[in-house]
């Protein structure tokens, strides 16, 4: 008898990997496409930040069926209905901002799964027509679906125990710039205030049996960052890879980029 799906970013995460994923912000199907063949583990469809829609987050979920990537998008707010609209387009993870109490914790996780479990809606026909498994689609997706909640506010850290103990929550996502001015420290990184915030939320995950992320800092820092426990990584936008390949080959030229206030302009 056939083993039944297992998303693999949950595989990876449980096995003690890292997880990598590359940040969609464009609604351009092609790009997200590609970067699904890149070698990330999933795509972060940002749905917060950016003009990203859900005809473009289907696009991208049809696009990739047989590719190596998960497609995870980060909605703009914890609510219900929030996850029911990216859910039935067929993700497999979905982020939620600014869930800094442990009933937005709880909403999240609610948010992900049907009833018992919590308070999904039925209406997945276009989610189960692409998911690995269309024929049991409630119960696949209930135990795989990756619920990731973004710890980003002083707020959050001082409920930290309590929003890691909340059930069906997968992995606490540390914001660390939107945390650090919640701090009031302007974006700043690398000041006592938010390192001590990083390792209180750092040691309620382990406590509790959660999966630790943060965003992807230069490659040659990330095994130190494993060692305080964290596995799931924010990557570079597609625009932002774009401009990293450019680099490659202009800087050697000498050839430099447009300056930033000019590019302002246009």
């Amino acid at each position: 008898m056939e083993s039944p799906w297992r998303n693999p970013v949950k595989t990876r995460l449980e096995a003690g990997e890292i997880v990598l994923g590359a940040t969609i912000t464009t609604n351009d199907i092609e790009a997200a496409a590609h970067a699904a063949t890149l070698g990330f583990h999933f795509l972060w469809c940002e749905m917060e930040h950016s003009p990203l829609t859900l005809e473009t987050l289907r696009g991208i979920v049809l696009a990739t069926r047989s590719l190596p990537a998960m497609i995870f998008a980060r909605v703009p707010v914890v609510e219900l209905w929030t996850a029911k609209r990216v859910l039935d387009q067929g993700v497999s993870g979905v982020i939620f901002p600014f869930s800094s109490t442990p009933e937005l914790a709880a909403k999240a996780a609610a948010a992900c799964r049907y009833p018992p479990l919590g308070g999904r809606g039925s209406g997945s026909g276009l989610a189960s027509a692409t998911w690995p498994e269309p024929k049991n689609y409630a119960d696949s997706a209930d135990a795989n679906v990756v619920t990731v909640l973004v710890i980003e506010q002083a707020q959050a850290v001082e409920n930290i125990e309590a929003i890691a103990a909340t059930p069906g929550v997968d992995v606490l996502f540390i914001g660390t710039s939107d945390l650090s001015f919640s701090l009031g420290l302007r974006g700043r990184q690398n000041e006592p205030a938010l390192e001590e915030a990083i390792a209180r939320i750092a040691a309620a995950a382990k406590r509790h049996g959660k999966f630790l992320g943060r965003p992807a800092p230069a490659p040659e820092k990330i095994p130190a960052l494993r060692e305080q426990g964290f596995q799931f990584f924010q990557c570079a936008t597609e625009l932002g890879l774009m401009r990293l390949g450019a680099r490659q080959i202009l800087d050697p030229l000498g050839i430099p980029e447009m300056p930033r206030e000019r590019r302002a302009m246009y």
